[in-house]
């Protein structure tokens, strides 16, 4: 069913009641397993991203939890509350809501609900009767007819229909806008001398550019590497930065030794996304950690990549490392971890993947919707501490920057806030938006006017 009308953008969500096949679809579409897929109900609690792409075309596909419960003051279950704030995020976000139903089952009572709701949001919709294996089950769809959305019969099971859904929602989808051409993202490399770094970004973009030597201090200065993901008007353009192994103040003596660390720390400081890598063989160092709060201190994006994985992979394992690598960097808890090996090849194209993530993470526009309700219900949940007899008060957030995520909260008095609760509103507010990898600045401004009418 080919559809002509107007969609905002060019990201899709895929909603609908629990266990009717929504991660099973996402998987099809994503052309790869992601979601987890189970016969129990509410399996898939937070969002899932990943990129659809056919020939030289892509959009993003979001895969939510199952909506239980439309009224969120109906239901004091976290859990079910958290999947219900992800829902409503993606629904916000997306310029097309893929509408999951179960034509074995047909309507119930809670699609009813989910269909007034998206009815209600104003988003472009498309009914997904899955479960179709066969023409006779097409059918049973008419009954969905009710809703008032384009219906498609498709089995995600048997791969029915997925390639005419696909190519009917690359129609549909507005034109690429392609920002990186003229603004490509700057990905800046660092790590300890030795680790790697020259290898990897050789790797990537699958050709000699830079000197690799096993002799530590061969890169000097700072050098720019253009970098190309997928082909044709869609390709991702950034720049590799590859950059000197980061010394020692103490031991530096020569100038241009000297020179090199200063390049190196302003390459972290002008980057959008950083590439830290570590030595497998070596574990993480006070050097690592030095880097690690420059990261922190220039508020880049942020993916470790830990090298040489084929020299350590017979002494430990990836979760018995990952544990003592974030025990050591605390900062890391929201950075996705990365094992692989720049001379066997090992997880470079997923390494790609999680460059593209992260990217489009550090550059994520939140619902301002969603994003004052997750904030309120944080407070609600958990208060603020008294400070000096006064507690803190929120009244509007909204997001005011990108790479950075950069968020305005408007509140009684910004000095109320202590650090324990803003690590708390941050964990929640990544719980609902994913964001691993990205930066969150929180901005508190006193909003007089309110806080005396308060």
């Amino acid at each position: 069913m080919s559809q002509t009308i107007s969609i905002p953008n060019r990201t899709v969500a895929i909603v609908g009641r629990p266990n009717v096949g929504k991660s099973s679809l996402f998987n099809r579409m994503a052309g790869r397993r992601i979601a987890i897929v189970h016969e129990q109900s509410g399996v898939t609690r937070d969002r899932l991203s990943a990129e659809v792409i056919s020939g030289e075309e892509r959009f993003e596909l979001i895969d939510t939890g199952g909506i239980g419960v439309i009224d969120q003051k109906a239901s004091e279950d976290t859990i079910e509350s958290g999947i219900l704030d992800q829902a409503e995020a993606a629904i916000e976000d997306a310029g097309l809501i893929l509408f999951v139903v179960d034509v074995m089952r047909g309507i119930t009572p809670l699609d009813r609900e989910v269909a007034r709701h998206l009815h209600q949001s104003g988003r472009t919709v498309w009914v997904i009767s899955n479960k179709s294996d066969n023409p006779t089950l097409d059918d049973q769809s008419v009954e969905f007819e009710e809703f008032t959305f384009p219906i498609y019969c498709i089995s995600s099971l048997h791969n029915r229909g997925i390639g005419d859904l696909v190519f009917d929602i690359l129609k549909a989808l507005p034109e690429m806008e392609n920002p990186t051409i003229a603004n490509p993202l700057r990905i800046a490399v660092v790590g300890r001398p030795n680790a790697g770094k020259s290898s990897i970004i050789n790797r990537l973009v699958k050709g000699q550019r830079v000197i690799v030597s096993e002799v530590a201090g061969t890169t000097r200065d700072s050098i720019e590497v253009p970098f190309q993901v997928g082909s044709g008007e869609s390709a991702r353009h950034y720049k590799l930065i590859d950059t000197a192994g980061l010394r020692k103040w103490g031991k530096v003596k020569e100038a241009v030794d000297k020179y090199s660390n200063l390049r190196t720390e302003k390459a972290i400081e002008h980057a959008d996304l950083t590439l830290l890598v570590m030595d497998a063989s070596e574990g993480p160092t006070l050097r690592d950690k030095k880097i690690m709060s420059l990261i922190e201190k220039a508020e880049a994006g942020c993916l470790v990549v830990v090298n040489k994985w084929d020299l350590a992979e017979n002494l430990t394992t990836q979760r018995q490392y990952e544990e003592a690598l974030r025990r050591e960097l605390p900062y890391l808890s929201h950075v996705p971890i990365l094992y692989g090996s720049a001379t066997s090849g090992f997880n470079m194209k997923r390494m790609v993947d999680a460059i593209e993530e992260v990217s489009r993470n550090i550059s994520s526009e939140l619902s301002t919707g969603v994003l004052n309700r997750v904030l309120r219900n944080s407070f609600d949940k958990t208060l603020p501490p008294m400070v000096k007899g006064r507690r803190l008060k929120m009244y509007y957030a909204t997001q005011v920057g990108i790479r950075p995520v950069r968020l305005k909260i408007f509140v009684n008095s910004p000095s109320l806030l202590t650090p324990a609760y803003k690590k708390y509103l941050t964990r929640c507010l990544r719980e609902t938006f994913g964001l691993d990898g990205a930066p969150l600045v929180l901005i508190l401004n006193r909003r007089r006017a309110l806080e005396d009418h308060s």
